[in-house]
């Protein structure tokens, strides 16, 4: 395998966005939504277009290479997280983490921590809730007393990875070795940790992400792992490769990626999502250290600014990935954020995320049915289409606006 020398490209850098007075390049800093395309998977996606065609079932020559192209997508995907034994193309996390709520067997005891973006925390049947936890220690100690309380049979523990909102990284080694000592399994949320960092699975149970969030935005995601829930589970969709055999009855597909992949598959979006997985595993020591350093010069700005205020778990010190949420004293999440793509030609985003009862928390907003400002806030993300000048020409905006 190669090894990456630079940072990867990403496809519309220096996308020119209207400010007044003309236009300057965009400075997106919401790659934790969704994160541009690679080039290198546009150039893969372009190499798989000529030959396009239905996987699985067709003879011809055309449908031959899109089959081999499908299937070695799953294997390259399976390599960059370990080596699972199941790996089921879905649309994205959500989609991944419905569909296995749906396999776990009745009667399986769910728990999960309010600090999940809401599509780890809302798929399960009578889920046990825990709070957001004071520190790395306290969700251990609290998932460790949740499963030692679960009733007998099967339990599962579900949690993030690294947190959508912060960035902070979640002790899931620990938290593996808790479930697996109380009997129960882990479900991960990958997708703000694989873009960043790599991520051995052999430990996991489940492990969801996005393709949309690792530079494949071609509506493909994963749900990999273990066979044997999967492959005792209802089809999550009924139709067409799901089945082996249809008569008087049906007889459903014992493998678990067949059983759970009815219809015509994305077959551009599994071929992009192995593209961005292939270039990020040559070289995470360089994507790694282009976002160190984005970031440390992201926060250090956002720490001298009068009046923001960056959230956190567990202390700005804890380690995290390229995301940063803050507030601006006297200045509406959604008013800063309009301000910085209107003058400066900024992308960030505002509101809560998709994670409501973690926003909330942080933010000290009181829990209801409510939408009001005080609940929410800005999160600036970094990726490998950021430069230093989208830093700088952030935190020069947000001291435009403190001072104003």
């Amino acid at each position: 395998m190669s090894v990456l020398t630079r940072v990867p490209q990403v496809v519309g850098a220096g996308l020119p966005v209207p400010v007044p007075g003309g236009s300057v390049p965009y400075a997106n800093l919401d790659h934790a939504a969704s994160a541009p395309c690679l080039e290198a998977v546009q150039e893969a996606v372009v190499r798989a277009l000529p030959a396009y065609s239905s996987v699985h079932r067709g003879a011809g020559y055309a449908s031959q290479v899109t089959t081999r192209a499908y299937e070695t997508a799953r294997e390259t995907v399976r390599d960059f997280l370990g080596g699972p034994e199941a790996v089921v193309f879905t649309r994205n996390t959500t989609d991944a983490l419905n569909l296995l709520a749906g396999a776990v067997p009745e009667g399986t005891s769910v728990v999960v921590f309010e600090s999940e973006h809401h599509a780890t925390l809302l798929p399960w049947r009578n889920a046990v809730r825990l709070p957001v936890p004071a520190s790395p220690g306290a969700a251990l100690a609290d998932a460790e007393q949740a499963l030692r309380q679960c009733p007998a049979g099967p339990r599962l523990l579900v949690v993030t990875a690294a947190s959508n909102v912060t960035g902070e990284l979640w002790p899931i080694a620990e938290l593996a070795e808790i479930a697996h000592r109380h009997g129960a399994r882990i479900a991960v949320d990958a997708a703000q940790l694989v873009p960043h960092r790599p991520l051995d699975a052999r430990g996991l149970d489940y492990v969801a992400f996005s393709g949309h969030k690792l530079y494949a935005p071609f509506g493909a995601g994963v749900l990999a792992g273990r066979a044997d829930w999967l492959r005792a589970a209802d089809p999550y969709l009924r139709g067409g490769g799901a089945s082996s055999h249809v008569g008087d009855g049906v007889r459903w597909a014992a493998d678990p990626e067949q059983r759970h992949e009815a219809g015509t598959p994305n077959v551009l979006g599994a071929v992009a999502l192995a593209a961005a997985c292939a270039t990020l595993a040559a070289g995470w020591d360089t994507v790694a250290e282009h976002e160190r350093r984005l970031l440390e010069r992201l926060q250090a700005g956002l720490a001298d600014l009068p009046g923001v205020r960056e959230l956190s778990l567990w202390g700005l010190e804890h380690p995290r990935v390229g995301i940063v949420a803050f507030t601006v004293d006297g200045h509406a999440p959604r008013a800063v954020a309009e301000r910085l793509s209107a003058e400066h030609g900024i992308g960030v985003r505002d509101g809560r995320f998709c994670a409501h009862p973690l926003v909330r928390h942080l933010v000290g907003g009181a829990a209801g049915e409510g939408c009001a400002e005080g609940d929410t806030a800005i999160r600036a993300s970094i990726g490998l289409g950021t430069v230093d000048e989208h830093v700088d020409r952030l935190l020069e905006a947000l001291a435009a606006i403190c001072d104003g």
